[in-house]
């Protein structure tokens, strides 16, 4: 019973461990004792407080990221880690220490204010992490092309031939020749920079492709695919990122999950919406914006795609088939009411999070 638990707060750091702890009742919160970060130090002080079926632990979602709620719940501990951003505040409160937010912790924890996290299977992140690999290596290559693009810039090197990093552009990158023996090695440096950083977002890729098979998403990233403008790295992306669809009982709560639901700030019979709320998960979002620009092109499968969805179940097939038909006419509806392309792209990537949603619903079906 709820009566016969304690609830321990933990504020986890790189070095140290702040543990705090709330009795059953109405007793204010206290602190037990500060320690280094060490697992075995951390359960020799959970083991003073009772028996471990007692015992109910969180800590905040962060740097520090799954491997200690996962090592505690290996030992019978039920841990689990919340959201920082929805941790109820204080505002009359100034002062802020690893103590006061341990205590904190532990209090909110018993009064159910805390919103819990969803913890990842270990593949699921590690999979997680090699998407956010990717994309961290497409940033670099984007920084050094641009770096390059802007020193040919300064020597009055101008591209005008159409669109830029084409193998066409590339040849004419090469063929610049400058008087000074500095701007020629700078040149090359920048040149081989741009090559390096390419063959990174090509080996990256490549390892993505080789591990999707054995995942256990596998089935769902190839599902997806099935979508317009949802290849194989943004399907990882999304099955990554969001993991279990299982705790989405509607497409709504998805999309309120990926930030692309209006906001809102209504008084009696005043009713005022904004833009987007931008919360959860932005590496989902993003990749489902990007997405979402295919279908201001009307409903016209390439051959990439019809050999995709040769490879998906026929229900599969008909979700994606009719996200797009419906999602051209909702992006040509908004453009027709005079709603900018930004604000269309966004409202359609909204609806796109519904397919996405519905697609793992039929593949979850078909597992069972």
């Amino acid at each position: 019973m709820k009566t016969n638990l304690r609830f321990v707060g933990l504020d986890v750091h790189k070095e140290s461990i702040a543990v705090a702890v709330a009795e059953s009742g109405r007793e204010p919160a206290r602190l037990l004792e500060t320690i280094g970060h060490d697992e075995v130090a951390l359960l020799k002080v959970l083991d003073r407080l009772g028996p471990k079926a007692r015992l109910r632990v969180c800590y905040e979602a962060g740097p520090t990221g799954y491997l200690l709620a996962r090592r505690l719940n290996e030992q019978g501990i039920c841990c689990v880690v919340v959201a920082p951003s929805l941790i109820p505040m204080q505002s009359n409160r100034r002062i802020k220490t690893d103590r006061r937010d341990a205590v904190k912790l532990a209090h909110f924890l018993r009064s159910g204010d805390l919103v819990e996290v969803t913890v990842p299977e270990a593949q699921t992140e590690a999979m997680r992490d090699l998407e956010r690999a990717r994309e961290d290596a497409k940033q670099a290559e984007r920084t050094v092309r641009h770096q390059l693009d802007k020193f040919l810039l300064r020597h009055g090197r101008r591209w005008s031939r159409g669109c830029k990093w084409t193998l066409k552009h590339w040849n004419w990158i090469k063929q610049q020749e400058f008087s000074q023996d500095a701007l020629r090695r700078v040149c090359h440096d920048y040149i081989t920079t741009v090559e390096q950083a390419s063959l990174r977002v090509e080996r990256l890729t490549e390892d993505i492709s080789e591990l999707v098979p054995p995942w256990a998403l596998g089935p769902l990233v190839r599902g997806l695919q099935a979508l317009r403008g949802v290849d194989l790295v943004t399907a990882v992306v999304l099955a990554a990122e969001i993991g279990d669809f299982k705790r989405f009982q509607t497409a709504r709560q998805l999309m309120a999950y990926l930030g692309l639901v209006p906001s809102e700030h209504s008084s009696g019979a005043t009713r005022r919406q904004g833009g987007i709320t931008r919360t959860g998960n932005r590496h989902a979002r993003w990749v489902l914006v990007e997405a979402a620009w295919n279908y201001r092109f009307g409903p016209c499968s390439s051959k990439r795609i019809n050999a995709r969805r040769k490879l998906v179940a026929v229900g599969v097939r008909t979700i994606a088939e009719r996200a797009e038909q419906r999602l051209h006419r909702r992006f040509r509806k908004l453009i027709d009411r005079g709603k900018s392309n930004k604000k269309a792209v966004t409202a359609v990537a909204r609806e796109l999070a519904g397919f996405v949603w519905a697609i793992a619903q039929e593949e979850k079906l078909l597992a069972a």
